[in-house]
Formats: C-alpha cells, sequence, structure tokens
C-alpha cells in the first residue's frame, strides 16, 4: 500500500508554488511601473511648451465706472490675467458675436484653474452706455460680476484709454439701420497680465487664436499672480 504523504513532503512544492507567485506580482509590478514612466515620459515629451509672451506696452492710470456704478481702476486689473475687448449696447453686428464669444470663453474658463482669468469689457460709446444698460446688456451673456465686468465713463478719458495703449478705434462712420450710431471698433482681444502689461493681442474671428488667448491666459494664472482679485477702485 503507498504512503501517505506528509507536512515534510509537501513542503518543497508549496515553497516552489509561493516563489512562482511571487515572481509573477513581481514581473506584473515591474509591468505597472514601466508603463507608468512611459506614460510619464510620453507626456513630458509631448507637453505644450510654456509661450513666449510679448511686451506690447502697459495699461496706464485710469479711473471709469462699471456696470455698477462704482469707482474702476487699474488697480482691480493686478494680479491675475485679464482678457479686454471692446463693445456697446446699441451695436447690432459684431457686438452681439463678441460678446457670444466672450460668454464662450467665461463659461470654458469656470474650472479651479481657468477662474483666475478676468474678462473686462470697455464700452465705445459711453455717453449712451450707463451702467444700467451695461448690467442689462451683460446679462444677456450671462455675465458673472466676479469675473466678468463692463466699463464706461467720461467719453475723452475713454477714447483717450482705447485709442492709446490698448490700441484699438472707436470712430463713428454714420449710422447704423437700427439708427444707432456705427461706432468702427476692432474684434480684437487684449491680453493683460497680472503687472499689468500687455502680452498679446488675438483676433476673435479665428477660433484658433480664441483658444491660443485661452492656453496664454491660463499659462498667466499658472505662473503666478492672485486668481481671485478683481473689481473696486
Amino acid at each position: 500500500m503507498a504512503e501517505l504523504a506528509t507536512s515534510d513532503d509537501l513542503a518543497p512544492a508549496r515553497v516552489h508554488r509561493t516563489w512562482i507567485r511571487g515572481k509573477w506580482v513581481l514581473l506584473a509590478m515591474l509591468g505597472i511601473i514601466a508603463i507608468a514612466i512611459g506614460v510619464l515620459a510620453f507626456a513630458y515629451a509631448t507637453r505644450e511648451k510654456d509661450p513666449k509672451l510679448p511686451d506690447l506696452g502697459s495699461v496706464p492710470a485710469f479711473s471709469l465706472i462699471d456696470q455698477e456704478g462704482l469707482p474702476f481702476t487699474e488697480e482691480a486689473l493686478r494680479g491675475h490675467p485679464t482678457v479686454i475687448n471692446f463693445v456697446f449696447t446699441r451695436c447690432d453686428t459684431i457686438c452681439p458675436v463678441i460678446a457670444m464669444k466672450t460668454q464662450r470663453l467665461q463659461d470654458k474658463t469656470q474650472d479651479r484653474k481657468g477662474a483666475g482669468i478676468k474678462i473686462l469689457t470697455i464700452s465705445v460709446d459711453p455717453e449712451y452706455d450707463t451702467p444700467a444698460k451695461l448690467t442689462e446688456f451683460g446679462s444677456r451673456y450671462s455675465a458673472n460680476p466676479a469675473r466678468w465686468r463692463f466699463l464706461t465713463g467720461p467719453k475723452d478719458q475713454i477714447t483717450s484709454l482705447i485709442t492709446g495703449p490698448l490700441m484699438n478705434t472707436m470712430d463713428r462712420e454714420g449710422n447704423l439701420p437700427s439708427g444707432g450710431p456705427n461706432i468702427v471698433h476692432s474684434g480684437y482681444f487684449l491680453l493683460v497680465d497680472a503687472n499689468l502689461v500687455i502680452r498679446g493681442v488675438y483676433d476673435s474671428n479665428d477660433i484658433g487664436k480664441l483658444d491660443e488667448l485661452e492656453r496664454h491666459a491660463r499659462f498667466l494664472v499658472r505662473t503666478g499672480g492672485d486668481p481671485f482679485k478683481f473689481g473696486g477702485s
């Protein structure tokens, strides 16, 4: 009759099976580590390089009023990147398109990292565009006053600011079909950094340029500044 195997006889087999299992666990762990290293290496190799943004001058001192009728100076822009553009509420051509594209930028940057990007829209028809009219205009595009402000004020000060350091136009050329003034201005967006330096000009008619604007603004948020400060004098 065959003898039954004792525990001493089975011990080498158990040791061998344990060794085999340990070997496969180790190989699996090494495989996971290798994959992780490969993913990180690929991400590093393909990451977008930091942009080299130009210095296009600085936003000078100014004192205007926002859509709430409160004083608003250049100091409200300090500490975070700001996108600046230009509209007027009686415009029925380019301005609604600019506002819709601005709303899209606001909506795309609602995440924690994007929230540091602020938006400033300046009226090129300040004699007509009162704070109340700007508030109503902003409400059409769900403007969040914590991130998107509208400015008006004395025409001479607005004209000096817009046609000077902000590099735009606000010339009246007849009337619109609606009867309002036809005030010529560009659809360009400006990007201002936390130190009030203008770092880029972007054509809003070019969707690629608007995407580039968002990337550059996010870069400025990432590389410094206080993303929560906005508004007031």
